[in-house]
């Protein structure tokens, strides 16, 4: 096979492929939607496997969970905060366990480039007791997402690939491996290890946790986790993991003598391995892209007698953001570097904005006049493109929480005493997680009005397909019980302008709930649709 050049989102999605993949299941979140992408586009060319979006995380999770059961090869794939939402299923599928080997790849965003937080994955699936591989390179995200599979199914638990951006979104060369057949002839789950009834639950939770000295022996013997001691001896140690395994070795090279190291890409901890290396050295330092997880683990409560740790915790690496080889080669007590020096000259400030045309733009300033005569309005918003009406020249919204949020805090305003509460919904984020928040306020007869962007697609992210556009979020949104008299339509352009704040205007006086529906496509669709 010939190294081919590949995202590290694709060098996953070709070794999934490779080692016989049967269905894939996402949904879009940067840095992980090139996974599905790829995946996506591969299906079109004759493979037989299924690779599709779906509604949101959780489901994604449960759909791979019924083709482990039938004993196929299936993975799952999704930004860090995606995995919040498929908390449940996953956490449950540790304990159902695997049949078809059920690869997980959650990719996290250190530095908050395109998220909420940077929450690390690590910790999940340490709360779950299951493997979780960590890449250092494009080659062994490919290398560990085929053994993954196998894995799975040798443990019988789920298995964790965690990505990070610099890994995700950047390129690299990767020699794959010769491919293998989809699972053939695999018995279903049996029913009482997938039917978490109580007595089974205990039962199945025994089982994984029997399991860990296995999980544990894997760890301390793979080649992913590597202990290099240097045999001259030497004060320091390092731990390093993941993606900054790169920037160690890049600037280790300037010190004298190389320390001794550890490096760790497989978790449960290799702690033999560890023993080794404290033994030989005086100072620890750890290095790891997101929490300190590593440092933590080895501090304990107390630290160890007689050793210095250094790390995130005590300053010696920044708590957050991505680190950079100038990180660690200061943290490694190496000098900083010379760069060219910029003075007093300023960059302009270039803050994201809507697309010229965007539909969102023409409803915001509509919304905007719309609230103009009341003294204390408060717009809560959600994740999609239209977040950054929070930003001049619109000022439009003050919150963003997590998916579908924007309903549910809009029902509790209200509840607390805010007129107009309004909640601004993108139309795939209200078939993620906005329609129980607004089942929700119908039961409730809550005064408030929630308006849904539905521009046809999952926009923020690479225009995939949205499941709720169009007449059957109409009828959606009427089935959930909201008064049709209060199901308004609006086209949000700028001829609609004054029609549209009369519209809005109205909703806003009306003291119970209604559902403002401003539809236009998302001004990349059209672009897309006259260039095909």
């Amino acid at each position: 096979m010939e190294k081919i050049v590949l995202l590290g989102d694709e060098a996953v999605a070709l070794a999934a492929v490779q080692a016989g993949l049967t269905a894939a299941y996402s949904y879009p979140g940067t840095p992980a939607s090139e996974i599905m992408e790829f995946l996506i586009k591969n299906s079109e060319g004759g493979r037989k496997y299924t690779a599709k979006w779906c509604v949101n995380e959780k489901v994604a999770c449960e759909e791979a969970l019924g083709v482990s059961f039938a004993g196929k090869r299936a993975m799952i794939s999704f930004k860090h905060v995606g995995l919040n939402v498929a908390a449940d299923p996953f956490i449950n599928s540790a304990i159902t366990g695997a049949n078809g080997g059920l690869v997980v790849v959650v990719a996290d965003d250190p530095g908050m480039h395109s998220s909420q937080d940077e929450q690390d994955s690590r910790y999940y699936a340490d709360f779950a007791r299951i493997l979780c591989l960590e890449p250092t390179s494009h080659q062994e995200a490919y290398d560990m997402t085929r053994e993954a599979f196998d894995l799975s199914e040798k443990f019988r638990i789920p298995v964790m690939i965690r990505l990070v951006t610099r890994l995700a979104h950047s390129r690299s060369s990767v020699k794959p491996a010769e491919p293998r057949e989809q699972n053939q002839g695999l018995e279903f789950g049996a029913w009482q290890d997938w039917t978490l009834l109580p007595g089974n639950a205990r039962r199945r939770f025994k089982i994984l946790l029997d399991r860990q000295k296995e999980l544990l022996a894997y760890s301390e013997n793979t080649p992913y986790n590597q202990l290099v001691l240097n045999q001259a001896g030497g004060r320091l140690g390092v731990v390093v993991s993941g993606i900054a395994f790169n920037y160690f070795k890049e600037v280790v090279a300037w010190l004298p003598d190389e320390p001794s190291y550890l490096k760790v890409s497989s978790y449960p901890f290799p702690m033999n391995k560890l023993r080794q290396l404290i033994e030989r050295v005086d100072e620890l330092l750890v290095i790891e892209e997101g929490y300190p997880f590593i440092e933590r683990f080895i501090r304990g409560v107390t630290g160890i007698p007689g050793k210095t740790i250094r790390g995130k915790l005590d300053g010696s690496l920044p708590a957050s953001g991505e680190l950079t080889p100038d990180l660690v080669a200061r943290a490694l007590g190496l000098p900083e570097r010379a760069g060219l020096k910029l003075g007093d000259f300023k960059l302009a400030g270039r803050p994201p904005q809507l697309c010229v045309g965007c539909p969102h733009a023409d409803t915001y300033k509509a919304l905007n006049e719309a609230l103009k005569d009341f003294p204390r309005p408060v717009v809560f918003s959600d994740i999609g493109c239209y977040t950054l009406g929070a930003l001049p020249p619109y000022n439009a919204i003050q919150t963003c929480v997590c998916m579908g949020a924007s309903v549910s805090m809009a029902k509790g305003g209200s509840e607390a005493g805010i007129h107009p509460s309004v909640a601004v919904i993108g139309d795939s984020t209200f078939a993620h997680s906005g329609i129980t928040p607004l089942l929700d306020a119908v039961a409730s007869k809550t005064g408030m009005t929630v308006i849904i962007l539905d521009n046809g697609t999952v926009a923020m992210t690479g225009t995939q397909p949205s499941f709720g556009t169009g007449e059957p979020l109409d009828r959606l949104v009427a089935g959930l019980g909201v008064d049709q008299n209060h199901i308004r339509i609006i086209v949000p352009l700028p001829k609609n302008h004054q029609e549209n704040v009369r519209i809005i205007k109205e909703e806003l006086a009306y003291r119970g709930l209604s559902v403002i529906i401003a539809r236009r496509e998302c001004i990349q669709i059209v672009g897309e649709k006259k260039r095909s």
